[in-house]
C-alpha cells in the first residue's frame, strides 16, 4: 500500500480536507494520512511514497526528516533541498534572466553583525555602501522586507532616505531587500500546483488580511493568459510543485512581486470557499498522480529548469 502523507503545523482546514479528499477518491493501492514520525534514522525509509510539506520552513527538524525521506525515494512536495537553498533575492535575479518583469531590487547586509562575527568578518564589504546609487536605482517610495521568510513580517514602506535609515535600524540581524514600489491597478495571487495547474485569484493586499481575497479585478482573456504564462515559467525554472506567485499589474504589465511561497496560505477562512475547493481537489489529484508515477530506488523529487540547465551548461533563455 502506497501512503501519501501531509506534514503540517497548526493549520487544520487544508490538511484535513486534503487527506479526506484523497481517501474519498479511493485510488487503487493508495491511502492518505497526516505524517507520523516516531524516529528518524539515517538513510531510513520514511514509510511514505509522497509527502506534502507545509511546515518545514519553520521546523529545522522536519526539514532534516524530509531530506532523509527523499534520499530513500519519497516524493517530497516541495523538494526540500531546493527549498533550503532558495530565497527571494535569488528569485528576483533569476526572473531578470528568464524575461519576467520584477521590481528594481537590491540586497542589503544586516544592520547588526551576525552572531559569532566581528567587523573583521566583513573586510570585503565597503562601508558605507554606495547609498546614493542604491537609492537612485530603486527610488522612493520603496519597500524593505527580509530576503528570506514569508508572510508580511518585518515589511516596511519607506518614503525617503531618512525613513530608510530609521527603519533599517530596527531590523537587527535580518538581511533585507530594498525594492521599488509598484503602484498597481490590479493585483493577483496565483496558485501553481505540479508546474501545470494554475489558479489566478484576484487579491487586494491593501485590505485587512481576512478581506484580501474580496476583490473584483476581472482580467481579460489575453491578460489572464499572459499571467498564466508568467506563473508557469517561474515555477518551471524554480521547480516548485506547490507555490504561489503574486503579480501586480502596472500599466498592463504583470510584475512578479513575491514568488517564493512554497507553503502558501490555503485556509478556507482566508482564501474563500471556491479557491479552497480548487486547491484541495488539485493538490489531492496531483499527490495521487505522484504516487502512481513513483519509482522504487530512484530520486522522485522535482528539479527545476534552472538547476537542470546549469548541470547541462545550457543558457537560461
Amino acid at each position: 500500500m502506497k501512503k501519501i502523507g501531509i506534514l503540517h503545523g497548526k493549520e487544520r482546514s487544508f490538511p484535513n480536507a486534503f487527506v479526506q479528499r484523497i481517501n474519498e477518491k479511493k485510488p487503487a493501492g493508495i491511502i492518505a494520512e497526516p505524517v507520523s514520525i516516531d524516529k528518524v534514522i539515517q538513510g531510513g525509509d520514511s514509510g511514505y511514497t509522497v509527502i506534502v510539506d507545509r511546515i518545514s520552513q519553520d521546523v529545522p527538524f522536519y526539514r532534516a526528516f524530509l531530506k532523509n525521506a527523499a534520499i530513500s525515494g519519497t516524493a517530497v512536495i516541495n523538494n526540500p533541498f531546493w527549498w533550503s537553498a532558495d530565497e527571494k533575492f535569488f528569485n528576483n535575479a533569476l526572473a531578470t534572466k528568464i524575461g519576467v518583469p520584477v521590481p528594481k531590487t537590491v540586497i542589503l547586509p544586516s544592520r547588526e553583525l551576525p552572531e559569532d562575527t566581528s567587523e573583521e568578518s566583513f573586510s570585503n564589504l565597503v562601508y558605507p555602501l554606495d547609498w546614493e546609487s542604491i537609492f537612485n536605482y530603486v527610488g522612493f517610495p520603496a519597500y524593505m522586507k527580509p530576503f528570506a521568510g514569508g508572510g508580511w513580517k518585518n515589511v516596511y514602506k519607506l518614503h525617503n532616505m531618512d525613513d530608510f535609515f530609521d527603519k533599517h535600524g530596527e531590523t537587527g540581524q535580518l538581511v533585507m531587500l530594498l525594492q521599488e514600489e509598484i503602484v498597481f491597478e490590479e493585483y493577483y495571487r496565483c496558485y501553481c500546483i505540479g508546474g501545470k495547474y494554475v489558479r489566478i485569484m484576484p487579491y487586494e493586499p491593501r485590505n485587512p488580511h481576512h478581506l484580501r481575497y474580496a476583490s473584483d479585478f476581472k482580467p481579460s482573456a489575453e491578460r489572464y493568459k499572459l499571467m498564466e504564462d508568467i506563473v508557469l515559467r517561474i515555477n518551471k525554472y524554480l521547480g516548485y510543485d506547490f507555490n504561489t506567485v503574486e503579480l501586480a499589474l502596472r500599466d498592463g504589465v504583470p510584475y512578479a512581486i513575491d514568488f517564493c511561497n512554497p507553503a502558501p496560505d490555503a485556509e478556507r477562512t482566508s482564501v474563500g470557499e471556491e479557491n479552497f475547493e480548487w486547491v484541495v481537489e488539485t493538490a489531492a489529484n496531483y499527490a495521487i498522480e505522484r504516487a502512481m508515477n513513483w519509482k522504487e530506488g530512484v530520486d522522485n523529487l522535482t528539479w527545476g529548469e534552472y538547476l537542470k540547465r546549469s548541470v547541462e551548461k545550457l543558457p537560461l533563455s
